[in-house]
């Protein structure tokens, strides 16, 4: 299905009621749109007066320095070159809402993630996580069942999936061939794994409509 940000907004605002803190789930492949529905998301909910803050999954990549001696480097971004575990206690703090939480905010142009680049306050009502994995049924992924209190799934076809891969790395300045590698040796094979391994959302959409 498609839908607008501004309906979204509309559903989340009317489900939370008074709840002082809400958790919004945007889980979905690389290239989805993620990080920009999650802005937007945010920014909509801004709009009906409320705080609003947004949260990145990509703060929890492992360094580089990590995933050379994992062997996982070449495959960035796939379930286990991240850190679950931190990502997992973040998120339970988060929800709690009792205290200020700083996050790590991931930097693409750097390839790095930096600590403590984000503050979730205390005040923030709607906390908007987004990230591949984030309604994935596998491993210690599956133990974010239950945190979020609405979910989306992102799930364009592939095709859409791979034109904007290539637009993000070209944009990047990488050669046709090191985007090669990065789209078809790591991107759509992480894409596909995420759609057949997802957990149940609110809401799937296909395309966000301006």
């Amino acid at each position: 299905m498609s839908i607008s940000v501004e309906d979204v907004a509309g559903e989340i605002f009317a489900r939370a009621g008074n709840t002082k803190r809400f958790l919004i789930a945007i889980g979905g492949p690389p290239g989805a749109g993620k990080s920009t529905l999650a802005d937007n998301l945010a920014k909509a909910l801004k709009a009906k007066g409320e705080s609003a803050e947004v949260m990145p999954m990509d703060g929890f990549h492992m360094d580089n320095a990590v995933l050379i001696e994992k062997g996982l480097l070449k495959r960035k971004g796939v379930p286990e070159s991240f850190d679950v575990r931190a990502f997992l206690d973040i998120v339970k703090a988060v929800r709690a809402a009792d205290q200020e939480v700083l996050v790590p905010v991931f930097d693409r142009s750097r390839e790095l993630a930096i600590a403590s680049a984000r503050i979730v306050s205390a005040d923030h009502r709607f906390i908007v996580i987004e990230g591949n994995y984030l309604l994935f049924s596998q491993g210690k992924w599956a133990e974010l069942e239950g945190m979020f209190d609405y979910s989306i799934m992102l799930a364009p076809p592939m095709e859409v999936l791979e034109e904007r891969l290539w637009a993000r790395w070209r944009g990047y300045n990488l050669a046709d061939e090191e985007s090669s590698a990065k789209v078809y040796g790591n991107d759509l094979p992480n894409g596909r794994l995420i759609l057949e391994n997802r957990r149940a959302a609110d809401v799937t959409i296909d395309i966000v409509q301006d």
